[in-house]
């Protein structure tokens, strides 16, 4: 039976976060808030788990949800080939509203949908989010809306999208702030040797700078690197409308085979 509980009242939190884990442990979702927008979530190394969330919000595997973390050290845990980039990322960032999409570790036994090899982490900056992760450990999460309709603000604007499908809804009040629109976490893709922004979001491109320079923003192509000149009087390098395209990011990919795959576009996270 589908229950709701008022987290703003320690005796219903602590029964909430009960019967939250003891879902996800029956491979049912359960939805709760973050610091960007409610989530509906389901055990990430559940195949089953991940179908039922998939198919309470009417998505497809195409779109494989993020996995929210409790904290850092779970990094490696999930994912390989960390640069050091991405770390400095997740340092500055974690806990907050930054989701970075990784090479997932091949060893896991877990089916979040088609993702390429790749997983996208984050570690969400709320109460009611740590203490649920640090009960269940790493969750598939996605916004806890239907396809198509805007991500829910409150348990209670999840409820109505998503009804009986979800086993606990844990109401915290409205996220980010009441009055506000809800925005999601931006996503960097850190599987490549440059960073990129696929979905602008919580954390802006200019603070992203500020940990890594480098980083590109959503779109934007990296600058070719001049070629050496064989004598002093060679003909300038070629122009950049001659040089291969630099692949673009996974939500704007044009049509075409890409030099390496590119990570899947993901819901919206929670």
């Amino acid at each position: 039976m589908t229950t709701t509980y008022n987290c703003t009242s320690e005796d219903q939190r602590a029964l909430g976060l009960e019967h939250a884990q003891r879902a996800i442990s029956e491979k049912k979702c359960v939805v709760f808030p973050t610091d960007t927008v409610y989530g509906i979530a389901a055990d990430a190394f559940s195949p089953q788990a991940v179908t039922m969330l998939l198919a309470s919000k009417g998505r497809s595997r195409t779109m494989p949800p993020p996995v929210l973390i409790p904290r850092i050290n779970a990094l490696d845990g999930l994912a390989t080939d960390v640069s050091a980039d991405a770390r400095k990322l997740a340092k500055a960032f974690w806990p907050g509203g930054l989701t970075l999409i990784l090479h997932a570790q091949p060893s896991l036994d877990w089916d979040l949908g088609e993702t390429q090899g790749t997983v996208a982490l984050r570690m969400p900056a709320d109460e009611v989010a740590q203490e649920l992760l640090t009960l269940t450990g790493p969750l598939a999460v996605s916004s806890a809306n239907r396809t198509g309709q805007p991500p829910a603000q409150t348990a209670a604007e999840a409820r109505a999208q998503l009804a009986e499908s979800v086993e606990v809804y844990l109401e915290g009040g409205f996220r980010p702030v009441e009055g506000t629109d809800a925005v999601p976490s931006t996503i960097v893709d850190a599987t490549g040797p440059l960073l990129r922004v696929v979905r602008n979001g919580a954390v802006s491109l200019e603070q992203l700078r500020e940990h890594v320079p480098g980083v590109l923003g959503l779109g934007e192509i990296p600058m070719a690197e001049p070629e050496e000149e064989s004598e002093p009087d060679a003909l300038p390098a070629e122009s950049a409308a001659d040089e291969p395209a630099a692949e673009e990011p996974a939500a704007e990919k044009a049509a075409g085979e890409p030099s390496e795959p590119s990570p899947p576009v993901r819901e919206t996270d929670g």
